[in-house]
C-alpha cells in the first residue's frame, strides 16, 4: 500500500528561520508567551533595588504631595459623586442606566443585596462605580505632580534593564525582515494612528469615551484594556524602535507580523496601568518589561540576520563554483 506524501508547512507567512538553535531556545520560549514580559517587569522592579530605589528617590516628593491632594479630594467628594452617579444609574430614562442588567435595592447600604448578570454582589453597584471614578480622580491628582519625573524614571528604568543585559550600543542592528512573505500594511492607518496621538485627541479618547467604558461594573476594565492594548505597546517599544532607527513603513510591517502578541502583551500592560493609583506604578514596571521583550527580540533578529548571510555568501560561493 502506497504510503501518503507528507505535506509540507506552505503558510507564506512562516520564516525558514524558525528553528533556533539551543542558545535561542529560551527566549524563543519566552517570546511564545510576551504577556509574561508584564510580570517579569513587575517583579524586577519590586525585586530589584538598583530600579525601584533611583525611581522612588526621584518621584518621592511629588507622589507625597499628590497622595495628600488626592486623599483630600476623595474624602471631600465621594459621597457627593457617589450619589450623583446611583441617581445616574437607577433613574431608567438616564443614558447610564444598568436596570436593564441589575436589579436595585432602594435601601441598600454599602453591603448590598444587588445583582449584577443575576450574581450576587458584596456591595452595590453604585459604591463600585464611585471608587473606580474617584480612584481614578485621584490617580489624575498624582499624575500630575510627578508626570515630569516619573517620564524621567521610565527613560531611565529602560537604560537600566538593557545595561543589565549586559549589552552595549552597537547590540542593536538596523532592521531585519524575518518574513518569507512580509504582510502589506495600509499607510493611511499609520497616518490616523498619528492624528490619535495628537495630545486633543488623545485625551479626548482616554477621557470622554474610555473613562466612562471603564467605569461600567466589572467588565469594562477589560474592555477599556483590550480597546487600549495596542497603543499601549507600541509606546512601551518606541525606545526600541528609535534606537534601531526604523522607518514608520518598517515599525508597521513589524508590529502587523506580531499583532497579537503586541495585542496580548498591551492588554495585560494597560489592565495593569487602568488600576487606581498602583497603576501609575505599573507605568514603569512595564517599561521594564518591554526593554526585556526587546532584548528578546533582538536577539531573534541577530540570528536571522546571520542566518540570511550565510545563505548569500553560500549562494555567491556555487555561481562561482559554476
Amino acid at each position: 500500500m502506497p504510503e501518503e506524501p507528507v505535506l509540507e508547512h506552505s503558510a507564506s507567512h512562516l520564516s525558514k528561520y524558525d528553528e533556533v538553535p539551543q542558545e535561542l531556545h529560551r527566549a524563543m520560549l519566552r517570546l511564545n508567551f510576551p504577556s509574561s514580559y508584564v510580570v517579569v517587569g513587575a517583579y524586577r522592579l519590586f525585586t530589584d533595588k538598583s530600579l525601584y530605589a533611583p525611581a522612588w528617590d526621584k518621584c518621592r516628593n511629588g507622589a507625597r504631595r499628590g497622595l495628600i491632594c488626592g486623599f483630600a479630594w476623595i474624602c471631600a467628594s465621594y459621597s457627593i459623586q457617589r450619589r450623583i452617579i446611583k441617581a445616574a444609574i437607577t433613574n431608567p430614562s438616564s443614558i447610564f442606566s444598568m436596570r436593564y442588567i441589575t436589579r436595585f435595592e432602594e435601601t441598600a447600604g454599602e453591603l448590598s443585596h444587588e445583582t449584577f448578570l443575576g450574581f450576587k454582589l458584596p456591595f452595590n453597584i453604585s459604591t463600585y462605580v464611585a471608587i473606580l471614578l474617584v480612584g481614578s480622580q485621584a490617580t489624575g491628582i498624582i499624575s500630575f505632580f510627578v508626570a515630569r519625573n516619573i517620564r524621567v524614571v521610565r527613560r531611565r528604568v529602560w537604560d537600566q534593564t538593557v545595561a543589565s543585559r549586559g549589552k552595549g550600543p552597537d547590540f542593536w542592528q538596523p532592521y531585519v525582515e524575518e518574513w518569507d512573505s512580509p504582510p502589506v500594511v495600509n499607510e493611511r492607518w499609520g497616518r490616523l494612528d498619528k492624528i490619535f496621538k495628537i495630545w486633543f485627541w488623545r485625551m479626548l479618547i482616554q477621557k470622554v469615551i474610555l473613562l466612562p467604558l471603564s467605569l461600567y461594573p466589572f467588565v469594562g476594565t477589560f474592555i477599556t484594556a483590550a480597546f487600549k492594548g495596542l497603543s499601549t505597546a507600541q509606546d512601551l517599544h518606541k525606545p526600541y524602535f528609535a534606537t534601531k532607527k526604523m522607518t514608520a513603513h518598517q515599525e508597521a510591517v513589524f508590529i502587523e507580523e506580531r499583532k497579537w502578541d503586541y495585542r496580548t502583551f498591551g492588554f495585560v500592560a494597560a489592565l495593569l496601568e487602568g488600576l487606581p493609583i498602583v497603576g501609575l506604578v505599573f507605568t514603569v514596571s512595564n517599561r521594564i518589561g518591554a526593554a526585556m521583550w526587546a532584548h528578546d527580540l533582538e536577539k531573534r533578529q541577530h540570528y536571522v540576520a546571520a542566518q540570511r548571510r550565510t545563505s548569500v555568501v553560500g549562494r555567491s560561493e556555487t555561481v562561482q563554483t559554476y
